[in-house]
């Protein structure tokens, strides 16, 4: 059975009421034992005018799902559910595959970024981490790798629920309010892997920031213990996300979410500094100093962690908005150690102001950007939902060295069809080509910014090349017309 909205035609005071009967469908299909299909029609889209894919646990992004559908329909989309293939248990052996991300295409649209398969690991992995259900976690995160700054949010807000033992590798707890916009704080532990761990998984429940905050190495001379620091961008010496996400990517904290941050700070009257945060695998990086000097020096980096640069470089991956404030705990390269009477007062004199900030700039969020922090940086030029690539534009995949690796092209995405995931019509498929115009001498210029994007080849190879705006242009040679 198959439940259809066609909002073009229902009228804007029943879109929340048509919207409800979708995801209560969504949740039916899934106690059913199916992956429910969403099918969203787009009228308006030349180019993708029908997006569908299947999902799991439709329950635990349920405030998502809602909002994501509202803009659809507020568009006059004709959004379709219907219960799709029978779920995958997690201990078959076919799972192995569906979870497979090395070929994954993570520009598509975010309502359908995972499959479902994905999807029901992830969310059972949570579960088991954290202690705490799916359906507790709120849009606002903030990820933290010590117990005391648990303490203080508990202490913040008294009517946290918590999780089920206190063995729990990752135990979260959440500050729940209507519509999932209260607060959840996880305690991630110390250094990049956990913090891959976490926001590998916590990243298919679409939380609207993740928001890292803890102590860090401040490495300038008029630093103070205590003092804050907010991180602009970082340098990645975590080596976890290095296969994954070339070290040539540049990945910065969200542009709103730190001007925010900066606010509170200057609000409060409150020592800080913004910089570069070096994010290291090697607790005791100091103890191999003469490894890490030169790129401590050239990066301008002004603090050391263990886990920012790692959220972030996932967040960047999962197009989720993150940011990290860190208080300066010690100073190695100045004689001020981590030693254990010093941590403890400074322990003691930080945690709950630090706390405090988090809670009042996520507090902000809610209140300015009900419908999310703006993204548009996190999107790639080339995007699905802004026009189709033919195979011919399709570019080898970044090694970690930024070069491309010969034979591992990436399926074109007019054809990708990944079990479960996004099936895109491509309609009118955009014409690259036509968008580029070939100048004297085989120069080739792209008709939508003019830069030029490079000398086309006289081979009959047709190279391609690409320019500032993420067009694809192709030359064959001198103008011959």
């Amino acid at each position: 059975m198959t439940l259809t909205a066609d909002f073009a035609a229902i009228p804007d005071s029943s879109h929340a009421a048509e919207i409800e009967r979708l995801c209560d469908a969504m949740e039916a299909a899934d106690k059913a034992g199916c992956y429910p299909r969403l099918t969203v029609e787009r009228p308006w889209s030349a180019h993708n005018p029908v997006l569908e894919g299947e999902f799991a646990a439709p329950r635990a992004i349920r405030w998502y799902l809602e909002r994501e559908l509202g803009r659809l329909a507020a568009s006059g989309a004709r959004i379709s559910v219907c219960a799709g293939r029978e779920a995958l248990d997690l201990h078959d052996p076919e799972l192995g595959p569906t979870v497979d991300e090395t070929r994954w295409d993570l520009r598509r649209k975010k309502l359908f970024l995972f499959a479902p398969e994905r999807m029901a690991l992830s969310i059972d992995r949570l579960r088991h981490y954290t202690g705490t259900e799916p359906e507790m976690f709120q849009r606002y995160v903030l990820l933290t790798n010590y117990a005391w700054y648990v303490e203080e949010f508990r202490a913040a807000l008294p009517d946290c629920a918590g999780p089920d033992s206190g063995s729990r590798q990752m135990p979260a707890w959440h500050h729940a309010l209507p519509g999932r916009t209260g607060l959840t704080m996880v305690n991630i532990g110390v250094g990049p892997s956990n913090a891959k761990t976490i926001t590998d998984h916590l990243a298919v429940l679409r939380p609207d920031l993740v928001l890292m905050i803890g102590h860090c190495a401040g490495l300038r001379n008029r630093q103070e213990i205590g003092d804050l620091v907010l991180a602009t961008a970082y340098m990645r010496d975590d080596r976890v996300l290095d296969d994954i996400l070339p070290l040539s990517v540049p990945v910065v904290s969200n542009h709103t979410l730190n001007t925010l941050l900066l606010s509170e700070l200057t609000g409060r009257g409150l020592r800080s500094r913004m910089g570069i945060v070096f994010t290291t695998a090697n607790r005791n990086w100091e103890l191999r100093l003469a490894l890490v000097e030169d790129r401590l020096r050239v990066s301008r980096a002004l603090a050391v962690d263990m886990e920012s640069a790692t959220v972030a470089a996932n967040g960047f991956r999962y197009r989720i908005p993150t940011a990290t404030l860190l208080a300066v705990s010690d100073k190695p390269l100045h004689a001020r150690p981590k030693l254990s009477a010093d941590a403890q007062g400074f322990y003691t004199a930080s945690r709950r102001q630090h706390v405090d900030i988090a809670i009042a700039v996520a507090e902000k969020v809610r209140q300015l950007y009900p419908g999310g922090l703006p993204t548009a940086d996190l999107r790639s030029p080339d995007e699905p939902l802004l026009g189709i690539t033919g195979p011919e534009a399709t570019a080898a995949p970044l090694s970690s060295s930024g070069r491309g690796t010969e034979g591992t092209q990436s399926p074109p995405l007019s054809t990708y069809n990944a079990p479960g995931g996004l099936r895109q019509d491509p309609g009118r498929a955009a014409e690259w080509l036509a968008g580029a115009r070939i100048y004297g001498n085989g120069v080739v210029k792209c008709v939508c910014c003019c830069r030029r994007t490079g000398r086309a080849g006289t081979s009959d190879r047709w190279p391609d090349s690409r320019c500032g705006c993420g067009h694809s242009a192709r030359g064959s040679g001198p103008d011959r017309s």
